[in-house]
């Protein structure tokens, strides 16, 4: 038998949010928790040059434009993503601090938070 190790421990587990921390991230969290706009989120990251154009969102989808226009306005009242209108479209780009911040809060520790090795061995049976 061998063993699994696997990373457990995440930064949440380091030590208690603040309120004021603990609020912005659950907008963060509230904002990619449904699937159209977590869909929308890796989109515009994952696209050429980093940014997206709304017209290259929209056919993805079989959503009308006003409800697509709804997932991206509560993306960047979230602060996740930012837009700047270019003639008559609008450019979406991510705002890296905020995804990252998003990512770190789940980010596997080196190290728990009793400062031990932050790993999980598992034995199968």
């Amino acid at each position: 038998m061998t063993a699994v190790t696997i990373q457990c421990c995440a930064p949440i587990a380091r030590e208690p949010l603040s309120e004021t921390d603990a609020a912005e991230l659950a907008v963060m969290l509230k904002a990619v928790a449904d699937p159209v706009r977590l869909r929308l989120l890796s989109m515009i990251g994952s696209h050429a040059g980093g940014e997206a154009c709304v017209c290259d969102l929209t056919d993805a989808f079989d959503l009308t434009a006003p409800t697509i226009s709804h997932h991206l306005k509560v993306l960047r009242t979230a602060g996740l993503i930012d837009g700047e209108r270019r003639g008559t479209w609008v450019y979406y780009r991510i705002i890296p601090e905020a995804v990252n911040k998003l990512g770190a809060l789940f980010a596997p520790l080196t190290e728990s938070a009793l400062g031990r090795p932050g790993e999980l061995e598992l034995t199968p049976v």
